[in-house]
C-alpha cells in the first residue's frame, strides 16, 4: 500500500464505514448504541433521524450505573456485543463516560456518574463484555465534554488537578479494558480542540496511559486535519469527500507531515480493519438478550422513600395514574436513540401481578387533551383506592443530546397531579422516569418514591417486580440529587457562555462538594433503600501504614437481618487527612454488591493501594500522599458512615513542598481571580462577539446576519426539517431549533452527507469575507 492510499485510510468513506482500498483492504462498519444498536438503514444519516434497524433497547447507562454492579455492566456489554455481532456491526461507538458535572447536562442519561471511580470501573466491565464478542468499542468523549450547549467549540477551562483527579481518571480506569478505539470530544480543552490537542491525545493518552488502539474523531469534530494527524488523531469521521485527503497530501508533499506520522495512524486503521474484516454475523438469541435487559433494570431501580407503603399486595385496590404507564419514557434522545424491536409497558404487564387496579391518564404527554379535566378525574377517583401509583418523570424533549436542561423541575402537570392526589389519598407512591436528578417538592407529601430512571424496552416487568415485592430494590444513586439546582456549585458556571466555561469548582464535583462543605441535599450519592435490613460488623485492616509499595487489605462482614432475599451495595470511601492541601472530605475508592438470603452473612474483602489515598500534586507533577491520619470508611452512602478505621502516612516524601493556604478551603468564596491563579496563562473570556474574518470554525449564528448566512440558515433548517415531524414536544424539533445556530460551518458541511462539501463551504466563507474572486472560483468545486 503506497503512501497516498494510506492517506485515504485516515478518513471514512461515508458516515459509518472506514475507507477501503480496492483489492487491498475492505471497510468495516461503526454504529452508535450505548444502550442499543443503532445501525442506520441510510448510511448517509449521521444524526439518527431516519430509520435504523430494529434492536433491543437496554437501560440507559445512567440507569446501569445505579446498579453499582460490575457484573451487571459486563452482562449488559456482552448482550450488546452479541446483538451488534448479529447485525454485522464491527465497532460499537460506546460507552460514554463523561463526568456528570452538573445535573442539567442534556446528555447525563448517557453517562455513568459524577464519580470517576464508579464511572471507570463500570465502563471497564462494559467494554470487556462487548469486546468478548469480536466487536470493538469506542470509549468517549475524550475529554471534558460535560455540556451540550456550544459543545462543538466551547473551551472547557479546567485546572490541572481537577483534570487529573476527576476528568481523566475515569478514562484511565476504563482503559484497563483496552478498548479498540477512543473517541475524542468536540470541545476545546484549555484552549485547544480535543481533536488536535497533542497534550491530550499523545502526551496523556499514548505516553502516560499507554493506550495502543485507534483514536477516532467525534463526527464532524475535526477542524484542521493536518494538525489533528500530528496531534495523534488516527481516523476522521465521517467522510469529508476528499477535502481532508487533499490537505494532508499537500502537507506531506511540502514536508509538513512526515511519512512516519501518516504510517503511524494508517497502520492503526489497518490493524483495526484486520481485526474485524473476517468476522461474520451470528444468530441472536433474542429471548436471552431481552432477559438481560430486564435483569439490568431490576438491578438498577432505586427506592428513595418507603414509609411502609411498599411492596404492594395483589389484594389491594390500586389506582395507576399517568400516561407514562402506557407510553413510558424509556430512553434519551440523540445519537443513542434506538428503534425498538419490541416494547413492554407497565399497563401491558400488570395483569401478571394483579387485576385489582384501574388506570387513569392524569396528564397528556402531547398536551392535546384538557389537563384540568384529566387532573380533576384523578382527584375524584384517588380517594376510592387503597394505594395510588403515579407514573411521572421527564418527557422526551427534556433530556437529549444537543440540548441542556434549563432546570431540574418536573413538568408542572406532573407536579400538580402529585400534589392534588396526595391530598385525597395518604398512600401515594411516585415512580419517576428520568435520566438524572430532579427536584421533588412533594417528597414529604407522599409515602413512597422510586426513581426507575430509563429502563429500556421493558419498563413494566422490572418495575412491577419491585412494586409487588418479587425483587427487593438494590439500586443506589450514582449521583447526588440536590434540593434545587441553585444548590449545585457548578450551576453558576454551566452552559451560560459562548466561548469558555470555567470549571471554577475544580475538584469539587457532586458529592465531593456537598459532603466537604456540609451542604443539604435531597438524596446523597450512593443512596438507596431495600425491603430488607443489613448489619455491618468486624471491619478489619491488616496494616495501618500507608506506603508506596504496600497494600492495605480490608474486610467487613455484612448480614441480611431481614426476612427477604436482597442485595446490598458495600461502599468503601477514604476520608482524607487534615492537610495543607485542600481535599474532598471523602472519596469513593471501592464498592461491591452482594446478594444475601435472610440471615446469611458474608465477608467482603477489598485491597487498597498507595494511590487510593493520593491527590494530584501540581508542584510535584504526580499523584502524592502527604503525611497524616486517613480513615477507611464503610458507608451506606456518601453521607452515612457505618464503620471506620484509621490508617496513617507517617512521613512526607523528601521533595514535598507545603502548599500555601487556599481559598478552596471555602469554595463558596472562590472568585475568578482565585481560579485564574491556578493557571500560568491568561484565561480566555467567557463570551466573545465573533467578527470577520470568518472561518470554518465559526458557528452558523456568527454569520446569520450576512446575506449568504441568512440563506444558508434557511437551507440547513429546511433540509433538517425533512426528516422529522414539526412538533414542539418532539425532542428532534427542540434539538434542531436550538443547535443549528451553534454548529460550526465545518460540521454543517461534514454532516450534510455530501450535499455541500467542505471546499464549497470554504468558498461561501470566502464570499462572506469579501474575497469574491477566490470564493467564486471554488464554489462549484467538490
Amino acid at each position: 500500500m503506497n503512501i497516498f492510499e494510506k492517506i485515504k485510510l485516515l478518513n471514512g468513506i461515508d458516515v459509518w464505514h472506514t475507507a477501503k482500498i480496492e483489492g487491498k483492504l475492505p471497510s468495516i462498519l461503526l454504529s452508535d448504541g450505548p444502550n442499543g444498536i443503532r445501525k442506520q438503514i441510510d448510511f448517509g444519516d449521521n444524526l439518527g433521524i431516519s430509520s435504523s434497524e430494529p434492536a433491543t433497547l437496554f437501560p440507559a447507562l445512567a440507569t446501569l450505573a445505579c446498579s453499582f454492579n460490575p457484573k451487571t455492566a459486563y452482562k449488559m456489554g456482552d448482550a450488546l456485543g452479541k446483538e451488534a455481532r448479529s447485525l454485522g456491526v464491527n465497532v460499537l461507538l460506546a460507552p460514554g463516560i463523561n463526568i456528570k458535572r452538573n445535573p442539567m447536562c442534556g446528555r447525563n442519561f448517557e453517562y455513568f456518574s459524577e464519580d470517576p471511580y464508579l464511572s471507570g470501573i463500570l465502563a471497564k466491565n462494559y467494554i470487556e463484555g462487548v469486546e468478548e464478542n469480536n466487536v470493538g468499542t469506542s470509549l468517549k468523549h475524550f475529554a471534558v465534554n460535560n455540556q451540550e450547549d456550544y459543545r462543538f467549540n466551547i473551551d472547557a477551562v479546567v485546572d490541572e488537578r481537577a483534570l487529573r483527579e476527576i476528568y481523566l481518571k475515569n478514562f484511565e480506569l476504563a482503559l484497563q479494558a483496552k478498548p479498540k478505539t477512543v473517541m475524542c470530544s468536540y470541545n476545546k480543552l484549555n484552549g485547544e480542540l480535543a481533536s488536535q490537542n497533542k497534550w491530550l491525545l499523545t502526551d496523556i493518552l499514548r505516553d502516560e496511559f499507554k493506550y495502543e488502539g485507534l483514536v477516532v474523531s467525534d463526527w464532524g469534530a475535526v477542524s484542521n486535519p493536518v494538525k489533528s494527524l500530528k496531534a495523534g488523531l488516527d481516523l476522521e469521521m465521517p467522510a469529508t469527500y476528499g477535502y481532508s485527503e487533499r490537505l494532508i497530501t499537500k502537507a506531506y508533499k511540502k514536508g509538513e507531515v512526515s511519512e512516519e506520522e501518516i504510517n503511524r495512524s494508517a497502520n492503526r486503521v489497518i490493524k483495526l480493519v484486520n481485526e474485524y474484516k473476517d468476522v461474520t454475523p451470528l444468530h441472536l438469541d433474542r429471548e436471552y438478550v431481552e432477559e438481560v435487559a430486564r435483569d439490568v433494570a431490576r438491578d438498577s431501580i432505586v427506592l428513595l422513600k418507603n414509609d411502609g407503603v411498599l411492596p404492594f399486595s395483589k389484594d389491594e385496590k390500586v389506582l395507576i395514574i399517568g400516561e407514562f404507564a402506557k407510553k413510558p419514557r424509556n430512553q434519551g434522545g440523540g445519537s443513542s436513540f434506538v428503534n425498538l424491536y419490541s416494547i413492554s409497558t407497565l399497563l401491558s404487564k400488570i395483569d401478571n401481578y394483579t387485576t385489582n387496579y384501574k388506570y387513569l391518564k392524569g396528564y397528556s404527554l402531547d398536551q392535546k387533551e384538557n389537563s384540568e379535566e384529566l387532573l380533576n378525574e384523578a382527584i375524584k377517583e384517588a380517594g376510592n383506592y387503597d394505594k395510588v401509583l403515579i407514573m411521572a418523570g421527564l418527557p422526551d424533549d427534556y433530556e437529549t443530546e444537543g440540548l441542556d436542561r434549563t432546570s431540574i423541575d418536573l413538568p408542572i402537570e406532573h407536579l400538580r397531579l402529585i400534589d392534588e392526589v396526595s391530598k385525597v389519598n395518604s398512600n401515594v407512591v411516585v415512580n419517576l422516569f428520568t435520566g438524572g436528578a430532579v427536584a421533588m417538592p412533594f417528597v414529604n407529601k407522599v409515602k413512597g418514591i422510586i426513581n426507575s430512571h430509563l429502563l429500556g424496552f421493558d419498563s413494566g416487568t422490572p418495575l412491577l417486580d419491585i412494586i409487588y415485592g418479587k425483587v427487593s430494590p438494590s439500586g443506589r444513586l450514582a449521583y447526588t440529587n440536590p434540593i434545587k439546582i441553585e444548590d449545585d456549585i457548578t450551576t453558576k458556571n454551566f452552559a451560560n457562555s459562548n466561548n469558555a466555561v470555567y470549571y471554577q469548582e475544580s475538584i469539587y464535583v457532586g458529592y465531593r462538594y456537598y459532603e466537604t462543605f456540609n451542604k443539604n441535599v435531597l438524596f446523597p450519592f450512593g443512596y438507596g433503600l431495600s425491603y430488607s435490613s443489613f448489619q455491618y460488623s468486624d471491619l478489619t485492616i491488616d496494616n495501618n501504614d500507608i506506603t508506596k509499595d504496600g497494600k492495605i487489605n480490608v474486610s467487613v462482614k455484612i448480614k441480611n437481618t431481614g426476612n427477604v432475599k436482597a442485595s446490598e451495595v458495600v461502599l468503601l470511601f477514604i476520608q482524607n487527612n487534615n492537610s495543607s492541601v485542600h481535599k474532598p472530605l471523602r472519596e469513593l475508592r471501592r464498592f461491591s454488591k452482594v446478594e444475601l438470603e435472610p440471615n446469611q452473612e458474608e465477608e467482603v474483602k477489598f485491597s487498597l493501594e498507595y494511590n487510593d489515598f493520593s491527590y494530584y500534586d501540581v508542584n510535584l507533577k504526580r499523584f502524592n500522599v502527604d503525611k497524616g491520619i486517613y480513615k477507611v470508611e464503610i458507608c451506606k452512602n456518601a453521607r452515612e458512615v457505618i464503620l471506620s478505621k484509621e490508617v496513617e502516612r507517617k512521613e512526607n516524601d523528601p521533595d514535598f513542598i507545603p502548599h500555601e493556604k487556599s481559598n478552596y478551603f471555602n469554595l463558596d468564596k472562590v472568585t475568578d481571580e482565585d481560579f485564574k491563579k491556578l493557571f500560568s496563562y491568561e484565561l480566555p473570556p467567557r463570551n466573545i462577539k465573533k467578527k470577520r474574518p470568518y472561518t470554518l470554525d465559526n458557528n452558523l449564528e456568527d454569520v446569520k446576519h450576512t446575506l449568504i448566512g441568512k440563506i444558508m440558515y434557511k437551507m440547513v433548517y429546511k433540509e433538517a426539517s425533512k426528516f422529522y415531524k414539526q412538533d414542539d414536544k418532539n425532542w428532534l424539533t427542540k434539538v434542531i431549533n436550538n443547535t443549528i445556530g451553534k454548529t460550526p460551518l465545518r460540521t454543517i458541511a461534514t454532516m450534510s452527507g455530501g450535499i455541500i462539501t467542505l471546499r464549497q463551504m470554504q468558498a461561501l466563507i470566502d464570499l462572506m469575507n469579501f474575497r469574491i474572486f477566490k470564493g467564486l472560483a471554488n464554489i462549484w468545486r467538490k
